[in-house]
């Protein structure tokens, strides 16, 4: 797991409300938003951590990471995944989609102000 990242993570995660972009997180790994394979690592990492949260019992930490622009929504790598471990029931209805994200939202920025690691 890429702990520059989950620590940059958490550090948003205690702040509200607090979101943050792949541009912003990628350069912690040395990785690019522009290059191909660097947006595949970086889906790679943001999973690892998000299963690692799930495995722990905590929301998923990866829902405060968003594209830059004017949706400001997660990718879709963030749903799918959530999906895969039981998190998320894999709907493709924009509204349902909204209300899981929102909500894991809210919960990791309420879990992180209460934690004190």
């Amino acid at each position: 797991m890429h702990i520059g990242i989950y620590d940059r993570l958490i550090e948003v995660a205690r702040t509200e409300p607090g979101l943050t972009t792949y541009s912003d997180i990628a350069p912690l790994a040395d990785l690019s938003m522009d290059r191909v394979e660097d947006r595949a690592e970086i889906s790679r990492i943001l999973e690892e951590i998000l299963q690692r949260e799930s495995a722990e019992g905590r929301p998923l930490l990866t829902a405060l990471v968003v594209h830059r622009g004017e949706d400001n929504n997660p990718g879709e790598g963030f749903f799918a995944a959530a999906a895969r471990l039981g998190r998320f029931g894999g709907s493709r209805h924009q509204m349902q989609r909204l209300s899981f994200w929102v909500s894991e939202v809210n919960a990791v920025h309420e879990y992180w102000r209460r934690s004190g690691r």
